[in-house]
């Protein structure tokens, strides 16, 4: 039997597969990898900021309107905690973190000032609670509210601790039990001292004139018997220098800084705050 002749295969017929090395198809991998990934204008991995950290309260926008913070807002948020000020009063939060796109804020404890700005400070005490979506760029954070409110940051600049002495002290608040009340007008601004770096202590107790002498010994201060004059202080100025003659006198006072902030707290919760003065001051 004879066989058919067979029909010869022109190369034409052939389909031609193109060799694609491991390497090229590794790269061709990255590349699309990457084509998803910040990058900055050098090509290099452009790297957003941890919503954990300090952070600088620029506005609010609620309402169809922009409150621009006073300059003392600020948010310091860690892993499941955050302390901050409304730009007059502190707080504390509870931080629950969904990811990196949300976090859930539960208010905890807040001083009770009466300030200035209090529009501002009702305002970001009502944003600053429930599930906040969170939008991060290389040194901004905004928080959105589920209405479209939000509060804008920006990274906060390292703050140094003004020092115990040399640094004139003005007292703006009394603390009792864990709360904070704000000066009386008529007080306020008028209560300052200074510690000297001997540890002598001068300064004004709203009405007359003291000085005393300290003794420091690690976060501990104590201030010894006070010499003042004897003017007659009536109302609330006289209010405010009993309170702190007496403050002074307790024995020793646990001393915190934070910022520009001194917080005097006697063992009992009575104390006091005070700002350092500024340079322009």
């Amino acid at each position: 039997m004879v066989e058919p002749a067979r029909r010869p295969v022109r190369p034409r017929d052939m389909r031609t597969f193109r060799h694609v090395p491991a390497a090229a198809g590794l790269a061709l991998a990255l590349a699309l990898a990457l084509a998803g990934c910040g990058r900055t204008e050098d090509g290099r991995s452009a790297r957003l900021p941890d919503p954990v950290g300090s952070w600088a309260v620029e506005s609010l926008t609620t309402g169809g309107r922009t409150l621009h913070a006073p300059e003392t807002a600020h948010l310091d948020i860690g892993r499941d905690q955050v302390k901050g000020n409304y730009g007059c009063n502190g707080f504390t939060a509870a931080a629950a973190f969904t990811g990196s796109s949300a976090v859930t804020v539960t208010p905890g404890a807040s001083t009770a000032m009466a300030c200035a700005d209090m529009e501002f400070e009702t305002a970001f005490a009502k944003l600053f609670q429930g599930k906040l979506a969170i939008d991060r760029g290389p040194d901004r954070l905004t928080l959105k509210t589920a209405d479209g409110s939000t509060i804008a940051m920006t990274s906060a600049p390292a703050v140094t601790d003004a020092p115990l002495t040399t640094t004139e002290w003005t007292v703006e608040s009394l603390l009792s039990g864990g709360t904070a009340a704000s000066l009386p007008p008529a007080a306020a601004g008028k209560a300052r001292f200074t510690i000297a770096p001997d540890l002598a202590v001068s300064g004004s107790l709203g009405c007359n004139r003291f000085s005393a002498k300290a003794t420091v010994d690690g976060s501990t201060v104590t201030f010894g018997p006070l010499t003042s004059t004897r003017m007659a202080c009536e109302g609330p100025v006289g209010e405010v220098e009993r309170t702190l003659t007496e403050l002074f006198g307790s024995g020793p006072l646990h001393a915190k800084i934070e910022g520009r902030t001194l917080t005097l707290t006697a063992p009992d919760g009575k104390g006091l705050t005070a700002k350092a003065a500024s340079a322009a001051e």
